[in-house]
């Protein structure tokens, strides 16, 4: 359980207010991107239903798979209305209101891109997100070394990037019912031939995995 203070955030204004303009940009590098999309591609099954949670105008799904239907849910109207890959989305700010308004079982696969470092009640989310699995289901976590530092807790913000890792890890593990959790972790994300010729390292990428049981 995370102590009060590293729950905290070093700004504590509303959400709504910093989250009420519209941010058409990718918030990692190509490099992530496309592991983060062969990591769908591996492990998310054709016609099944997906819930992208704290998402915004692009959801980094594989074109090819056909989906049965994909929830969105975010803070920005007009990032989750220009998603072409949702089937339907809602506006909740989860540090307010971590009950989701989705039905028990009701998802294959849960999935959280780069933004798990703003929620200040993990615990709540994570027994929200074994609720609307599926038994078997997947929860996706994944997330790299950037973050709107203002917004993301003190406990991300003092961790190692490993320990950020264990911090997830911990998500999983503080509700009953999760398998353990897999990590996945790459701490350079540029492609082969950019990393042979040492040009840059590009965003480290990880992801935790676990499965209702």
């Amino acid at each position: 359980m995370l102590r009060p203070n590293q729950r905290m955030k070093l700004d504590d204004t509303d959400d709504k207010l910093f989250y009420g303009l519209p941010r058409f940009v990718t918030h990692v590098d190509e490099g992530f991107i496309q592991q983060l999309t062969d990591l769908y591609r591996q492990r998310l099954q054709p016609n099944t239903r997906i819930f992208d949670m704290m998402s915004s105008w692009v959801s980094h799904l594989p074109d090819e798979i056909q989906f049965s239907h994909v929830e969105g849910h975010g803070m920005n109207v007009e990032e989750l209305a220009r998603n072409p890959q949702f089937d339907n989305y809602f506006i909740q700010n989860l540090n307010e209101n971590p009950k989701l308004p989705l039905k028990d079982q009701e998802f294959d696969a849960v999935l959280n891109c780069v933004s798990i470092q703003y929620l200040q009640y993990p615990e709540a989310i994570f027994t929200e997100i074994h609720r609307i699995l599926k038994p078997g289901g997947m929860a996706i976590i994944s997330f790299s070394n950037r973050m709107f530092y203002q917004k993301a807790i003190q406990a991300w913000r003092d961790s190692s990037e490993r320990g950020r890792v264990e911090l997830v890890k911990s998500y999983f593990q503080s509700v009953p019912g999760f398998t353990p959790p897999e990590v996945i972790i790459n701490q350079s994300s540029a492609p082969n031939f950019l990393q042979w010729l040492g040009a840059g390292s590009g965003d480290p990428f990880y992801a935790v995995i676990a499965h209702r049981n």
